[in-house]
Formats: C-alpha cells, structure tokens, sequence
C-alpha cells in the first residue's frame, strides 16, 4: 500500500467503495487521514464498515462542512451527462475533487528516494484502444531483463494498492479517460497515448472532450517522454504540441499506417516489421511476424508503442525482441483460446468498439464473426471497410436483429452466445477463425466484457466436446 501524504489528520470523503475507493480509503487512514466513507449499495457501505471505516451520507446538507477533499471512483459521473448529486454538492462547497490516481501521483515519491541509487520512474499509458495490452507488454518487458516493476491503474491492481517503490522500479499504469478526466496531479516520467476512436462520448460530452480527458496526461505534469501514436489527427496533434521542432526527440512518433521519417525520433511497423529511426538513421529493425502473442497490425501498433516506452528507459532492441516472443497475450484481446480441424478460436470480447472490432477483423483472414451487443453511439458506420475478410456474422445480444441489418455481410441473427457459437462452428473450415469482436458493449447480456468473453470460451469447449462425440 502507499500511504497519501499531505492530508494527515483531514477529513477525506470517499464516494464508491469498489476496488479502488477501497483502496484509496485504506490509503488514506494509513497516511492518517480520516475517510468518510459513502455508496448508495449498502453491501459496499457494510463492507467499509467491516474495515473499520466510517460511513455518512454525503448527500445530505452539510456533510461536506469538515471535508478537505472528494476521492471519487472512477465510474461514477463528475461533469457530463450530469454530475453525481455527491460531486455537484462538493463543487458547490468548494470542496477540491480528486481520484486515487491524483492520490497516487501526490504520494509517489518518499524521502526514501533519497538513498536510492536510480530513481523509480512512472510510465502511463493511455488511449481508445490497446492501452491495455500495451501496459501489460511493457510490464513483460521489465520482467524479462529483471527491472523491479509492478503493474497497476485499469489492469490490474488499484494504483494506491501499490508496494513502495524500491531502488530503480517502474512502476506501469493504464490510465482510462476517466482516470485522466479527474485526477488532480498527473506527472508520469513516460506517457504513452496509443490512439483514438470514438468511445465514452457520453461520459465526455463528445469527442472534443474525449481527447481532452486523454490530453490532461500529457499536459497536466509534463512527462520527460511522450510516445504517441500518430495515425490519427488527434495523435499528430497532440505531438505537434509537446514538441519544439521537428528534431525535438522527447516525443517519440509510433505508426502503422506509414514509414516515418525525420530528424526525430520514430518508431514505426510495416508489414510485419519494426523498425526505430532515430536522427534520419535506422537503429534498429525487429521481425513481429513471428511473435505469437501480438498478431495483426493493431497489436503491432501496441509492440511499437511498448517499444518505444522501453527505449525511453534505456533497454536495448535485441532485449525488446526477445521479451515480444514470450508475451502471451492479454484474456481477451485476440486470444486463442482453442484449435480444431484447422478452425482456430479467439476471443476478442475486448473489441468493444467499431475501431477494435475493426483492427480484429483485419488481423485474421476467412473470419466466422461473432458480434453484436450494445450499440454505442454513433452506429457501426465505421465497419463498412473492414469486413473483408468475413465469410459470415452471426449476431448476439437483445437487439441483434437490428444489428445485423447494418452490416454489410450476410449475417446470422442468433441471440445467444450459445446459438451463435454452435452455428460458427458447426460451418467452420479448415483455415477460418471463429472471432468474437462484439463491436458493442457487453452490458445487455452480461455485467462485463469478461463475462461475455468467459462465456465465449465455455461454449466453444462444448461446441467442440460435442463434434468430438459426433
């Protein structure tokens, strides 16, 4: 745990009690601060109180009078569609309001870091899709050269469940929109924006407000280094900030789209290829076409942005490329999860966007697609170009005949995981991919995007284990 320094002895209210308001309340007390504590579900509240931890209703006239500070969980609204009622009434009082990544990046740094011969460095990732598979690379990567590092934020652990850092540890957040949208300190050593597509415009009143939720990590502190993915406008635009001229090698430019080239610092991917150009010169040159666990050019995108990260901290390419070949992969995010009678399974329940769902689809050839779901804003225009390589879609969730109306595939309305996993694989060949790439959110069947893709893999464990008997 990482004690928060700077509120001992404060009031500190904290408005939802799941992981990480938790975690942020046991921080808190452990830098002495007192937590007062509030979820409108009473088995939260019952389970703060379990802990020792006060409860009050925040909602209530005054509670706000001895509050020094809000911590609040990152699903619960501060600004659009509409402020909590529990946040409007802490503006109202003046009350400052913060998240436990604020928390974290206050309480980081100890006088311990003194004594330290290297100190630890933080790298946060960001973006609309990959951030976390790229977090979870980056990680890998210190692990395998034996770099001190723990792994936090969106995946994982929550941020002030850390340990202290040690001697020369990099510590690797995933950061979502509406982490970054809040937290009142952002100052990461290596800040990472992957890329951008539509995504949360409700939460953020738009796309305008979206890339400035995701910007703030870049603007707020000011990271030493800043890897950014520049295949969209957004990208281009947010380095052409952070920059001073063209030869200006504190913003490192990722693409897969092109060949980049300049006197500053590039890392980009080309047909299976990455290459670092550094200063006009090629430094180095990694073959991905071979690294299991990243298949397709989304996934290349995540190893040159992970690349990148590491080169900024010092690690050598062959060290790089070494550590790509025993990266497993992410649950989830294009995981095979099984093959048979050359029909290979994957699961990308994570693809809960058009923009995922589309660089899905493009990493594999002759897709049986599973997909369907709630629909998020803005329709399934987007997918229009990318449905190449799809024989048949067959469709799931409570409106999936509306769904498969927009597509431009023929399509198979099944409702059901079930139904739709047993028609895929019932008319699977050798060389297709059976693909779940939802392009919709989970939540009109299943609480998360987990739960679908467990279900997933269940039902192709049956569908299989009943061909077999066949």
């Amino acid at each position: 745990m990482i004690p928060v320094q700077g509120l001992n002895g404060a009031q500190v209210a904290v408005l939802g009690l799941g992981r990480s308001g938790l975690a942020a309340a046991r921080a808190l007390a452990a830098g002495g601060a007192v937590p007062i504590c509030w979820d409108d579900n009473a088995e939260a509240r019952a389970r703060a109180e379990d802990e020792g931890f006060a409860c009050a209703d925040l909602k209530k006239a005054g509670a706000f009078d001895a509050i020094a500070r809000l911590i609040v969980s990152p699903g619960i609204p501060h600004l659009y569609p509409a402020p909590n009622p529990v946040v409007a009434a802490a503006l109202e009082a003046g009350v400052p309001v913060d998240n436990d990544i604020g928390l974290f990046f206050q309480s980081f740094a100890t006088p311990d870091w003194d004594s330290f011969d290297v100190a630890p460095r933080v790298v946060a990732v960001t973006g609309s899709n990959g951030k976390s598979t790229t977090s979870a690379l980056i990680h890998h990567i210190l692990e395998h050269v034996g770099r001190p590092c723990q792994l936090a934020g969106n995946i994982g652990r929550g941020v002030l469940d850390l340990d202290p850092a040690v001697d020369a540890e990099v510590v690797v957040l995933e950061l979502s929109s509406y982490q970054t949208d809040l937290a009142r300190s952002l100052t990461p050593d290596v800040a990472v924006f992957t890329n951008l597509s539509p995504d949360h415009l409700d939460r953020h009143h738009g796309m305008g407000g979206y890339f400035a939720a995701k910007r703030r990590l870049f603007a707020e502190g000011g990271p030493d280094r800043a890897v950014i993915g520049v295949d969209e406008i957004e990208g281009r635009f947010l380095a052409g900030q952070l920059t001073e001229g063209r030869a200006d090698d504190r913003v490192i430019r990722v693409s897969v789209d092109r060949k980049l080239t300049g006197p500053g610092w590039y890392v980009f991917a080309r047909k299976g290829f990455l290459a670092e150009v550094r200063k006009g010169k090629q430094v180095a040159a990694l073959d991905l076409r071979g690294v299991g666990g990243l298949p397709g050019a989304h996934n290349h995108q995540n190893a040159c942005a992970a690349y990148a990260a590491c080169r900024s901290l010092g690690l050598a390419p062959k060290v790089i490329e070494a550590a790509f070949h025993s990266f497993g992969g992410l649950p989830h995010r294009s995981q095979t999860i099984a093959e048979a009678g050359g029909v290979r399974f994957v699961n990308d329940s994570k693809a809960t966007n058009v923009d995922s769902a589309a660089k899905a689809l493009a990493a594999f050839k002759n897709v049986r697609w599973i997909c369907g779901g709630l629909e998020k804003e803005g329709g399934l225009e987007g997918l229009a170009d990318a449905t190449g390589s799809v024989r048949k879609a067959y469709v799931i969730g409570r409106e999936a005949a509306g769904f498969a109306m927009q597509l431009n595939v023929k399509a198979d309305v099944c409702g059901t995981m079930a139904s739709a996993v047993a028609r895929a694989t019932a008319e699977a060949e050798p060389g297709d991919v059976v693909l779940l790439a939802p392009a919709a959110a989970s939540f009109d069947q299943y609480d998360s995007f987990e739960r679908r893709g467990d279900d997933f893999a269940a039902q192709v464990e049956k569908a299989l284990a009943h061909e077999t008997r066949d």
